[in-house]
């Protein structure tokens, strides 16, 4: 195997981020690579104290600076200027993303980088094109809606795709002319560390963008229970999200942006091209391990073509081979943690003990680092946890149906709502059942995101609340006011 980089050659920034420089703290978090399972270094946690200084430090970064009432196109130009930088910075990024996170680095480099910064040049455009709204009155009033910042705006990103994740917050935030104060994973620190060091030499205000490392309960809770947080934007779990919720409610009122957990169906028609459905179900749970909240975890097949379908996934995924997040080619990534791939374990043979059949995988790979099998898990019906539980790993269940209507029931999730796939080539029936589907996002003949950036992204149900991407996420950082004048 070839590697891009030597782990023991980068040089980690391991502190926060406030005010436009490196602010240490007492070590209290150690970081592992998931590739090797070797010690990384430590990292500081932030209190509560510490957050009220990165508050303190956004709040006087915006009146000195006047960055939400300056003149909008410079505002574009200084987001356009970090993407620059960050473009510049690719390699690095992409070492530093690769080295704790479960992200290859070849992946990194020409697609986790290049689309953060095209996500910062896409709020960017925002900047100088939104504005407020002139509405219909009597001819003796005069009225309008005019939008503005919120302010301070509390970030808090997960560990599987760091340095895009933080784009989606700070993109919008930025453009929308608030100051954020952003908490990375405890796990996968260093990239947005980075992004905010390069955001200062773009020219952006010191201030602005502040990182304060460290784990939810304390500085996560810290951030979401300021007073001086204006907004709350979270990317993670459904329980998490529920525990951000009850912290602002006990904390006192306040905007929040959740997207969170999901447990997504992919429905096959037998009308469907099955080698197109084969790649899109591989592409929908193979992909970061299956780390990624959009995965098609749940595969629903039209019971005439339900065993050709899965001959062709389990040839799929026998040829898939683990690699390390530092190997020059990007191969398939390990799990985050050894703690999570124990989890994603007990969940497979549990369902195997309770007479699942294990139509391919279900187990670890035999190689340094925490890899799981790709795994493919018959026989189970909605009282299963494989098929209730968010398994955030390469495990997909795999039932079939006889009619439309079995299969809309199947894929009905009574916690989540988070996307869906749909597989046929009947128009009328893809229109439909669009419709039908209970998710924020449906993918018809295909699996996944593109980089079309215009295209919002929430869940229904528990699976969050509010948009990230498209203009909804730069809407959601601005507030509106109401205006109505006698003439």
């Amino acid at each position: 195997m070839t590697f891009a980089f030597d782990p023991a050659s980068l040089s980690l920034p391991k502190q926060h981020f406030i005010g436009g420089e490196y602010v240490s703290g007492e070590d209290a978090m150690e970081l592992t690579s998931p590739s090797t399972g070797k010690l990384l270094g430590a990292i500081p946690c932030a209190d509560a104290a510490l957050v009220d200084r990165a508050v303190q430090s956004a709040r006087n970064a915006l009146e000195t600076s006047g960055w939400a009432g300056m003149q909008p196109r410079a505002r574009l130009r200084a987001l356009h200027a970090w993407a620059d930088l960050i473009e510049k910075e690719a390699e690095t990024l992409a070492k530093l993303e690769a080295i704790c996170s479960s992200r290859p680095y070849a992946a990194a480099l020409v697609g986790d980088v290049m689309v953060t910064a095209e996500q910062i040049r896409f709020f960017a455009e925002f900047a100088d094109k939104e504005a407020g709204t002139l509405v219909p009155t009597s001819d003796s009033h005069f009225g309008f809606i005019s939008d503005h910042p919120y302010g301070v705006i509390g970030a808090i990103t997960p560990w599987n795709f760091p340095i895009s994740m933080a784009a989606w917050k700070l993109g919008p935030a930025l453009s929308a002319g608030n100051a954020v104060v952003l908490k990375p994973s405890e796990m996968t620190p260093y990239t947005t560390l980075y992004l905010a060091e390069l955001s200062v030499k773009a020219g952006i205000p010191a201030g602005l963008v502040n990182v304060v490392l460290g784990d939810g309960p304390t500085t996560g809770n810290a951030i979401t229970g300021h007073p001086g947080i204006d907004k709350v934007s979270f990317t993670g779990s459904t329980r998490a999200g529920a525990a951000i919720m009850e912290n602002i409610a006990r904390c006192g009122i306040k905007p929040m942006t959740l997207e969170l957990g999901g447990k997504s169906p992919m429905v096959v028609f037998a009308d469907a091209d099955l080698d197109v459905a084969a790649d899109a179900l591989t592409t929908g749970i193979i992909p970061n391990a299956g780390q990624f909240c959009v995965a098609g975890s749940r595969m629903i097949v039209e019971a005439s073509v339900a065993d050709e379908l899965a001959a062709k996934l389990a040839e799929r995924f026998a040829k898939i081979t683990p690699s390390a997040t530092h190997s020059a080619e990007a191969g398939f990534s390990p799990i985050i943690s050894e703690k999570q791939l124990q989890r994603i374990d007990s969940i497979v043979q549990s369902a195997a003990e309770q007479g699942a059949e294990l139509i391919c995988g279900g187990g670890r790979f035999d190689h340094e680092g925490a890899f799981y099998r790709p795994t493919l898990i018959g026989g189970v019906d909605e009282t299963s946890p494989a098929v209730r539980e968010e398994i955030f790993g390469p495990v997909a269940t795999f039932q079939t149906f006889e009619t439309e209507e079995q299969a809309m029931k199947l894929a009905s999730h009574p916690t989540y709502g988070l996307a869906a796939g749909l597989f046929t080539r009947d128009l009328s029936r893809a229109l439909r059942l669009t419709r039908d589907l209970e998710a924020g996002t449906v993918w018809v003949n295909r699996y996944g995101r593109t980089r079309d950036h215009i295209l919002p992204t929430g869940g229904w149900k528990a699976s969050g609340l509010g948009k990230d991407l498209g203009r909804e996420a730069y809407l959601a950082n601005r507030r509106t006011k109401s205006v109505l004048i006698d003439l």
